[in-house]
């Protein structure tokens, strides 16, 4: 089990200048605009450059990727340059290895450190040429790093520092069996580094099977969102969920909306639709290549698109500044996740707004996210929009004065319905006179049966003994 020393956060900001950082990265700091740290980089980057493994934990948006990319970039340029890879930042998607390779890069300009991004969706062969070339830092996805793993591309037998970002998606979420097999192939003498915005119980007691004595960091309470974000849910029906996202970012004049849907599917149905409705919107997840990937959130950010339909893969680490309006059209089945989703809107001090719409099977999903955040969201109904209040159809109605022609059905009583259905279900059959074979003898005269008027059989004749005698063997004995 993990330990758990906290440290406090501090009330006063302090200067980057007071953390411990050399010229050159102070110098990329400052062209960056930045002067006071936030507090999770007051915090994390004295003990990543003491060399300590770190359990970081901070709401979304409060600058984590810096707390780890800045120490991590003084301390391997304190020991010297190698053509080995020396740092390995794992990350659970393409969008996000893509952020944080740009902060090393910015960071890092001042510094002879080489870095590269490794992530599935492209071809693989640049980044064989890349790492042939020789680099310190690798940013990657799981699944794309074992592909190189597999075709002796690359070499993490030199890595001295290990980052997970996002820790608890990639433990949590379909990446763990690639965590420990990448783990298996690490030295075991290096510094490990968890960042995230949630640490769930199993997620510290799964982390304490490879991290060694770390140092645990939160500046605020687990699970909590920003606090300049303004959460509200609107009730409505499932079925109208479409029609009412239309309806807010029409009436709204919304500008910039990011949507979350359970499925990729969905998301691309919820585009489609919202696009006939006159929203300029379009869809984002891991069925899209990584060009097509690009070119839509590059839309999104130049605010040629309203919507940005989204799942939760490929959401995580999108940073955009100033994003105002998260939308979650599905609840998450995970509470945690709700944390992460808006976490996406009032980041760096700016302010924003979640909208959450929530049917009837939904409010589960929701109870347990007020537990979990111990605070409930504001219910406001949306007129027109109220549960149980159907949408007209669609069709077009036919003119008031037409009327559609009535056929005058035949009467009919009810003993004949009876007798119709009888007689169409069993026709009578047509009589038929039986043919007799034109050698059959024809039958004696008798008495007339009186009930049914046919002549009734004649008498057999008395058997003997002699009749008996000839049957046995096979004769006939004829009178």
């Amino acid at each position: 089990m993990l330990p758990r020393p906290i440290v406090q956060e501090n009330s006063i900001t302090p200067s980057f200048n007071t953390l411990g950082l050399t010229a050159e990265l102070l110098r990329a700091v400052a062209e960056q605009g930045y002067t006071e740290a936030t507090p999770i980089q007051a915090q994390a980057i004295p003990v990543v450059l003491a060399g300590r493994d770190l359990l970081a934990a901070a709401q979304t948006g409060t600058g984590k990727t810096a707390g780890f990319t800045l120490p991590l970039l003084q301390v391997l340029h304190q020991r010297g340059s190698s053509k080995a890879i020396r740092a390995l930042i794992l990350v659970p998607t393409r969008e996000l290895a893509a952020q944080v390779q740009e902060s090393v890069r910015t960071y890092g300009k001042y510094k002879p450190l080489r870095s590269i991004t490794v992530f599935g969706g492209v071809n693989i062969n640049p980044q064989i040429q890349d790492l042939r070339r020789g680099v310190d830092i690798v940013v990657a996805t799981p699944g794309r790093l074992l592909d190189h793993v597999q075709q002796k591309t690359i070499d993490l037998r030199h890595v001295e520092i290990l980052v997970l970002d996002e820790a608890d998606r990639m433990l949590d979420m379909g990446f763990i069996h690639d965590i420990r097999r990448i783990i298996g192939l690490l030295p075991k003498r290096r510094q490990n580094l968890m960042f995230s915005a949630t640490f769930p119980e199993e997620i510290r007691k799964l982390a304490a099977t490879f991290m060694h004595n770390p140092a645990t960091v939160e500046v605020a309470r687990r699970n909590t969102p920003a606090e300049l974000v303004a959460q509200v849910q609107h009730p409505v029906d499932q079925a109208r969920k479409r029609d009412l996202l239309a309806h807010l970012v029409k009436s709204n004049d919304w500008r910039q909306v990011l949507v979350f849907t359970k499925t990729k599917r969905g998301a691309n149905r919820l585009a489609e639709q919202l696009e006939r409705s006159g929203v300029e919107a379009d869809a984002i997840h891991g069925n899209k290549s990584q060009p097509q990937r690009t070119r839509v959130l590059k839309r999104f950010k130049d605010n040629e698109l309203q919507v940005l339909v989204a799942t939760d893969i490929a959401a995580r680490g999108l940073d955009i500044e100033e994003l105002p309006h998260v939308v979650n059209f599905d609840l998450p089945h995970v509470p945690e996740d709700y944390v992460h989703r808006i976490g996406r809107t009032g980041r760096a001090g700016s302010s924003g707004e979640a909208v959450s719409l929530v049917c009837h099977d939904d409010r589960p999903l929701m109870a347990a996210i007020e537990k979990l955040m111990n605070r409930k969201v504001e219910q406001r109904t949306i007129a027109g929009f109220e549960p149980g209040r159907h949408a007209q159809p669609a069709v077009q109605e036919q003119p008031r004065h037409y009327q559609r022609p009535q056929h005058k059905q035949p009467q009919h009583k009810p003993h004949q319905h009876r007798q119709r259905r009888a007689e169409n279900k069993n026709p009578p059959r047509p009589a038929q006179q039986p043919q007799r074979p034109h050698h059959a003898p024809q039958p004696l005269p008798g008495p007339v049966s009186r009930p049914t008027g046919t002549p009734a059989p004649a008498p057999r004749p008395k058997q003997t003994s002699e009749h008996r005698r000839a049957r046995a063997q096979g004769g006939l004995l004829r009178e």
